[in-house]
């Protein structure tokens, strides 16, 4: 369905290509919190029980590819 132009392309989109973390950058960089800084137990927002799943399968989709 994609035309032979295009197949020199193809591996670049195959789903192991995509998950792979980027090689660092001399510009990225940390984000560093004030030694005063708490994390909130409270909640922020409500959200829904379909979106708290959603989020925690973002989260450990995240985690799995060491993104974070």
């Amino acid at each position: 369905m994609v035309s032979q132009w295009f197949h020199k392309w193809l591996k670049i989109f195959r789903k192991a290509e995509l998950e792979r973390m980027l090689v660092r950058k001399p510009w990225d960089h940390a984000i560093n919190l004030k030694e005063d800084f708490v994390l909130r137990k409270e909640r922020m927002f409500m959200m829904l029980r379909q979106e708290k799943e959603e989020v925690r399968e973002f989260i450990e989709e995240q985690l799995r590819k060491g993104y974070i």
